[in-house]
């Protein structure tokens, strides 16, 4: 045991202080969705109802889009185990272009989505909320990209500080412009729902700005100027940040989608189930985003021992992630059971909401060790930039086992809306075996 602790004693540490400032900032994004969520619902259910569809839609979209900034982790990290700030700086530059490109297009998907609302089979008594709501979260989108270039520029030069106090600033801001806007203080008009989706917008405007602003104008990136400044793009780069960063945007793309699909399924049972289920991926979200917070950290890691060639510790850090991801997953699961008859309450005062809260629990604790296996592996193998498999192991798990196990359950079985929730298991632990045998398969010595 001692010998073991010995191994891997070194990557725990470095795991850490790169991980924790990153899961910091990812638990800033939670609190936030926790008041988002709470704030809107003490409002008024139905907003819940209305908030619990756009946000899982956009969800899709935001995943997506982050996946494909992802595609410059690999590249800047490499660069940096090799000492190349030029090449680094040339390579956010080109991320940027890319990233907004990739904006363009989802928004454009993401109005014609808009336009066919009506078309989802959502209760009628919400498209009225929906609609201004969907346009506001929308006009947001683009700079959600800008500011994950430089985030993911900045956590591959291992600076993972500078997006977490972003994160931590601009996710209070936008709690206090909730409250504000949506309860109508201070002078300003109760604009409920609405009043969410404008502080979403502002809140992202700023942090774009902000993490522009600091790169730009701080010693800390002043060696990275030279090959951002550089004329025009590099057309090598630009082809290697599309080669990784569409395929690991199509991997956590098919992923949010098994989610993305499970909010319209749970939309045909009404608005009390299509409230529960906010509530509870809002607490899943918790767990998703502080082991993903550790996962960056093992991407980087990754990533850095790459550029080096150094095989040994490539295997050492996924493995030391994967452990902490696997404390981090028994200590979360265990949180949130006990707490489990309370839950509910925290969100609304409807009774029905919280009775299915409770049921809900079983199927999510089920999947909290899939999920972590998951995120570790799907992270270690974007480390080393074998992300092409990742695509074809999402489809299986997500496409062909998650979404059709959704609706016999939850239809076929007339288990509801708990059945629904039973087929996350399925498809998370299928991509984390898969991912797991992957990465072990490229990294054998």
């Amino acid at each position: 045991m001692i010998g073991f602790f010995a191994t891997y004693k070194e990557h725990y540490n470095a795991l850490l202080r790169l991980g924790i400032p990153i899961v910091i900032g990812q638990l800033g994004m939670i609190i936030l969705g926790f008041a988002d969520t709470m704030m809107v619902g003490q409002h008024s259910t139905i907003e819940l109802a209305a908030a619990s569809f756009v946000n899982n839609v956009f969800t899709l979209a935001i995943i997506f889009s982050t996946g494909f900034s992802y595609g410059l982790t690999p590249i800047v990290g490499s660069l940096f185990g090799k000492g190349d700030s030029t090449g680094a700086g040339q390579a956010l530059k080109n991320s940027l272009a890319a990233n907004i490109l990739v904006a363009l297009l989802i928004t454009f998907i993401m109005f014609v989505i808009y336009l066919n609302v009506h078309n989802f089979g959502q209760p009628k008594e919400l498209l009225p909320l929906i609609r201004p709501y969907f346009l506001i979260l929308l006009a947001s989108l683009i700079f959600v990209l800008i500011f994950n270039s430089f985030k993911q520029f900045a956590d591959g030069i291992t600076d993972t500080k500078a997006s977490m106090w972003i994160l931590l600033i601009g996710n209070t801001l936008h709690i206090i412009l909730n409250y504000l806007l949506i309860y109508g203080k201070l002078g300003l008009p109760e604009m409920g729902l609405m009043g969410a989706g404008l502080s979403t917008l502002i809140s992202r405007i700023l942090m774009a700005l902000a993490f522009a602003g600091i790169f730009l104008y701080s010693k800390r990136y002043a060696i990275y100027l030279k090959g951002f400044k550089l004329k025009g793009f590099s057309h090598s780069i630009f082809k290697r940040l599309n080669e990784l960063g569409w395929p690991i945007a199509l991997q956590m793309g098919m992923e949010t989608a098994s989610f993305t699909f499970s909010t319209v399924m749970v939309g045909w049972l009404g608005s009390i189930a299509l409230a529960s289920h906010q509530v509870m991926l809002t607490i899943s979200s918790l767990c998703f985003m502080i082991y993903y917070g550790m996962g960056a950290a093992i991407a980087v890691r990754v990533s850095n021992f790459r550029g080096q060639n150094d095989i040994v510790n490539v295997r050492r850090s996924a493995y030391a992630g994967f452990h902490i991801i696997a404390m981090m997953a028994v200590i979360s699961a265990g949180s949130i059971f006990l707490l489990r008859n309370y839950l509910g309450g925290m969100f609304t005062d409807s009774p029905e909401v919280s009775q299915t809260v409770v049921a809900l629990i079983f199927p999510f604790l089920l999947y909290q060790f899939g999920d972590g296996t998951q995120i570790t592996f799907a992270n270690a193998l974007r480390g080393i930039a074998d992300v092409k498999p990742m695509m074809y192991i999402a489809f299986i798990s997500y496409f062909l086992i998650s979404i059709p196990a959704g609706y016999f359950f939850g239809f076929i079985l007339n288990w509801g809306i708990v059945g629904i929730w039973m087929s996350f298991p399925f498809g998370l632990s299928s991509a984390g075996i898969m991912f797991y045998l992957r990465f072990r398969k490229r990294t054998l010595l």
